[in-house]
This record gives C-alpha cells, sequence and structure tokens, in this order.
C-alpha cells in the first residue's frame, strides 16, 4: 500500500475535522461530550484553517470548565458515574440484542436499531467518560485555586479572540 498523498490526506482530515466539529455541536444538545468533540475537529481543522486555529484554545479550556463543574458536587459527580455506567451498560445490551419484549410498542425493526457498533461506540463514550470524571476529580474537585486559574485563562482566550477579530 502506497503511502497517502498530500492532498487526499488533507481531504481525510477535513472530513474528519468537520465530522467531529458537527458531531460535536449535535453533542451540545444531545447526550455526549459536545465540547469534547468540537476541541477535537477544531484541532484537526486548524492544521488547514486560521479561524479554527483561533477557537482551539477557547473551546478547550470551556470543555475543561464543563469537566471542572462536573465534580463540584457529590450529586453531580454520582449521577455522571451512573449515565456512564448506564452507557456502558446499554452498549452491551446493544451487543447481546436480546429478543424483541412482548411489551415493546413499535415495528420489530425499531428494537435496539444500529447493530453491534452502535453498541461498541456506548460502550468506549462510557469508558471515556469514567476516564474523564477521574481526571476531573483529581485536577479540580476541592481545588478553587485549580478553577479560578482556568477562568483566568477563558478569559484570556476570550480576549484574545476578541482582539484578532478586530484586526
Amino acid at each position: 500500500m502506497s503511502p497517502m498523498t498530500g492532498a487526499a490526506k488533507r481531504v481525510l482530515l477535513e472530513v474528519v475535522g468537520w465530522l467531529l466539529l458537527v458531531a460535536g455541536i449535535a453533542a451540545l444538545v444531545l447526550p455526549g461530550p459536545g465540547l469534547l468533540l468540537m476541541f477535537a475537529g477544531l484541532a484537526v481543522l486548524s492544521q488547514q484553517y486560521e479561524w479554527a486555529e483561533r477557537w482551539v484554545e477557547p473551546v478547550r479550556l470551556r470543555a475543561l470548565r464543563g469537566a471542572a463543574e462536573s465534580v463540584e458536587t457529590w450529586p453531580r459527580i454520582v449521577l455522571s458515574t451512573v449515565f456512564s455506567l448506564g452507557l456502558i451498560g446499554c452498549g452491551v445490551l446493544w451487543i447481546i440484542k436480546p429478543d424483541v419484549p412482548s411489551w415493546w410498542p413499535l415495528s420489530d425493526g425499531w428494537w435496539l436499531p444500529g447493530g453491534v457498533w452502535t453498541g461498541v461506540t456506548q460502550i468506549v463514550s462510557g469508558l471515556l467518560a469514567l476516564v474523564l470524571i477521574v481526571y476531573s476529580y483529581r485536577r479540580f474537585h476541592g481545588k478553587p485555586d485549580a478553577v479560578a486559574a482556568l477562568e483566568g485563562e477563558i478569559d484570556e482566550a476570550d480576549a484574545d479572540v476578541k482582539e484578532h477579530r478586530h484586526h
């Protein structure tokens, strides 16, 4: 297999970047790590677009703020953990794909749609969420100085973006 040409690599990175960015925007309103996906998409797109490069840091910092907020209180930590474990459980259910229960009101085709890969992505998402909870807990829980420093970094990044807009 020959190495990827520069043009093919550029197209592949652009497609991946846009997919991650759009998925991140969707995940802002749907369940999922919206800001993290947006950050990943912008990081990829920043290799080719100056506008994306300007937004990488502000979005990264806001994703970290979301992580810090998710471990501020024990109810949030427990809820996030339960949600992550539930996502993993759903993934296992999708992979096992039990028979359609008698109480299911829709057609059988709507029972656990998407197949094995839907289950795999749910399990991976749940595991990533658990890793992020542990990371956020260790970095931010009970550490107001770390949260305050992050807020300062967000203010600086916002100022840089505003300054660049006016030039």
